[in-house]
């Protein structure tokens, strides 16, 4: 099978995840030295976003829209972004000592945005099942989906690279958690909304 341009990308995001995994939950370079595994695993993580970018882009401008590419993509970019929570949530050095913002407060608004996020991609991607299989239509992400794709992705690399700050000790990472848990929130009550008739128990 011979892949255009947009779907190498999308495979070159899978690929790249289990090396951010690698570098987030190991230090290669010592328990002393968590600065280099910071840099490379958000460098990796970067890459990879950018390649979601790229790809859809590319595709829609040069007519390189496949039925592989609307699989593939969508779980790419789920892979990436669960991947990522739960490679935080494991790594025992993300969230150092110190701070302003405690630890343990970094920690668990962490997790609890975690949850919502899972719970909301899930929700959403069910949704978009049954509304393509019984009305056959086809959900478009919408600007508060976007909305909430970026800040996902900036969060976690904020919350990656904000410990080599120091100086702003944890807020700029609670900060994003927020914004990120409301629109992801919001986003995902939008396409609930808009496509609640499809799956109304009360028709």
């Amino acid at each position: 099978m011979k892949l255009n341009l947009p779907n190498r990308l999308t495979l070159i995001r899978a690929v790249l995840v289990p090396f951010f995994i690698a570098f987030m939950i190991y230090p290669f370079f010592g328990e002393d030295n968590i600065l280099w595994s910071r840099l490379i695993s958000a460098a990796i993580f970067g890459l990879a976003a950018f390649t979601d970018f790229l790809d859809g882009n590319i595709a829609r401008k040069r007519g390189l829209v496949t039925s592989f590419g609307k699989f593939m993509d969508p779980l790419a970019d789920k892979f990436m972004i669960f991947a990522a929570l739960i490679a935080i949530l494991y790594s025992g050095f993300i969230f150092p000592e110190g701070g302003i913002v405690p630890t343990a407060i970094l920690s668990n608004v962490f997790f609890w945005m975690s949850l919502i996020i899972i719970f909301r991609e899930l929700t959403v991607t069910s949704l978009r099942l049954v509304v393509s299989g019984d009305a056959n239509i086809v959900i478009p992400a919408n600007r508060w989906g976007k909305m909430k794709t970026v800040s996902q992705i900036a969060t976690i690399l904020v919350v990656i690279l904000e410990p080599l700050i120091k100086v702003t000790g944890g807020v700029m990472s609670l900060a994003s958690m927020i914004i990120t848990a409301f629109f992801t929130l919001f986003s995902g009550y939008t396409y609930v909304k808009d496509y609640w008739k499809y799956i109304d128990p009360t028709k």
